[in-house]
């Protein structure tokens, strides 16, 4: 049963131009995707820099103004109640930013950053607030003496770590990822990715993982959304996207997963040559005359596909 439901959610910014400076296009960021989330669950959202992915959780969490669509949050339509500062939707939907350091101020100890959803939310009296940020820090496996440092004291991992503690501070329902590990080494990556998961399993939360890289989600997810132009091309289960994908543009990132085998070098090329050369034949199955995404299509009850619908020609 899910707990929330995004429809059409449509993000649009106005383009301007001419002497007066009016409205002469607009740029469809995101172009009417629906979404629906289960506790527990982790959605993967992906797709190349520019398909509109990242401007979707920040639409879901307030931060961009949605033009239509609706967000409804375990039965009621909050779509023009995000930006309320002290509304459940806010307490219960959080964000881990891609770029940790930008994302903490540098002027606040560890305390503070980790508190101010405490404060906002929780209303703890002083000594069980004390208490709430101990925990947290051990919950992301930071030193207690951690929350009397600032942010410019910490490695890139620290930082997100961090980041982890602010957001389920006010023992959210729903965190969205945006990109958390990507500005990470690899090994840090996967430290993070797992402490990710193991905090999901101890807190029964449900992540929204936006991502441009098939690897990590193909670890994170059970869900997943292909995004391109602001639209979805496909979704489906984690076994539907790998193991059978119907879109050519999800082909052709399958296709651009690195693989350092050197005896499936030449084969892999070859892959990449025949899917390149199909993305250029088959366009036209996939996205109209004005390059825009068809409609997803339903082929099975989880694995749905943007194409252009066939219909039978009765004589």
């Amino acid at each position: 049963m899910s707990f929330m439901e995004i429809k059409d959610l449509q993000v649009h910014y106005p383009v301007r131009g001419g002497f007066f400076n009016t409205i002469v296009d607009h740029v469809h960021a995101v172009d009417g995707i629906s979404m629906e989330f289960e506790k527990g669950k982790t959605y993967g959202l992906v797709g190349e820099s520019g398909c509109g992915k990242s401007t979707t959780g920040k639409a879901i969490i307030g931060l961009e103004k949605i033009t239509s669509g609706s967000i409804v949050y375990e039965g009621v339509d909050v779509t023009n109640q995000r930006r309320q500062r002290n509304s459940s939707y806010n307490r219960d939907i959080q964000m881990i930013f891609q770029d940790a350091h930008s994302s903490l101020n540098p002027r606040k100890r560890v305390k503070d950053i980790i508190a101010e959803p405490i404060r906002n939310f929780l209303k703890l009296s002083d000594l069980e607030e004390k208490k709430r940020i101990n925990e947290l820090l051990a919950i992301v496996g930071m030193p207690e003496d951690s929350k009397l440092k600032y942010p410019h004291e910490f490695s890139g991992g620290q930082k997100q770590r961090i980041g982890i503690a602010r957001a389920i501070a006010s023992n959210p329902k729903l965190i969205i990822a945006d990109e958390p590990v990507s500005a990470l080494d690899l090994s840090v990556q996967a430290q993070v990715l797992n402490f990710l998961k193991e905090i999901q399993q101890e807190l029964g939360l449900s992540y929204l993982f936006i991502s441009h890289d098939l690897g990590v989600v193909k670890h994170m997810c059970d869900e997943i959304a292909i995004m391109n132009k602001g639209r979805f091309v496909e979704s489906g289960t984690k076994r539907d996207i790998y193991q059978s994908p119907q879109h050519i543009y999800t082909k052709r990132l399958l296709s651009a997963i690195p693989n350092i085998e050197p005896s499936t070098r030449e084969a892999r090329k070859v892959e990449r040559i025949n899917v390149e050369q199909n993305y250029q034949v088959e366009n036209h199955k996939y996205y109209d005359t004005n390059g825009r995404v068809y409609d997803l299509l339903p082929i099975s009850d989880t694995h749905a596909v943007a194409k252009k619908e066939e219909r039978e020609v009765v004589i």
